[in-house]
C-alpha cells in the first residue's frame, strides 16, 4: 500500500561538480537519503533566517562568539567593546 502525505515532491535536476557530490555522498550514512538533507538543506536557506555562518552580519557573528563558554576573556572583553558601540 502506498503511504499518502500531505507534502507534494517534485523531482528537479541540478549539476554539481562530480567532486562535491562523491565528497557529499562520502558522507552520508547507509540509512540517510541524499534527497532528504538536500531538501532539509534548502528549507533551512529560504525558512531558517539565514542561520548559514556566510549569511551572518560580523555584529551577529561577534554577538554569537562573545557568548560562547569557550571564548577567552580577553577576546570577549574586546567583542563586547565594540558591540558596545552605536552601528
Amino acid at each position: 500500500m502506498k503511504r499518502r502525505t500531505k507534502v507534494h515532491m517534485k523531482a528537479i535536476h541540478v549539476n554539481v561538480p562530480i567532486r562535491v557530490l562523491e565528497d557529499f555522498d562520502a558522507e552520508l550514512g547507509f540509512k540517510e537519503s541524499r534527497s532528504k538533507i538536500i531538501a532539509s538543506l534548502m528549507a533551512e536557506r529560504v525558512y531558517g533566517g539565514g542561520t548559514f555562518v556566510r549569511d551572518a552580519t560580523s555584529r551577529r557573528l561577534m554577538a554569537a562568539l562573545s557568548a560562547r563558554e569557550d571564548t577567552d576573556e580577553t577576546l570577549r572583553s574586546l567583542l563586547l567593546q565594540i558591540l558596545a558601540k552605536t552601528p
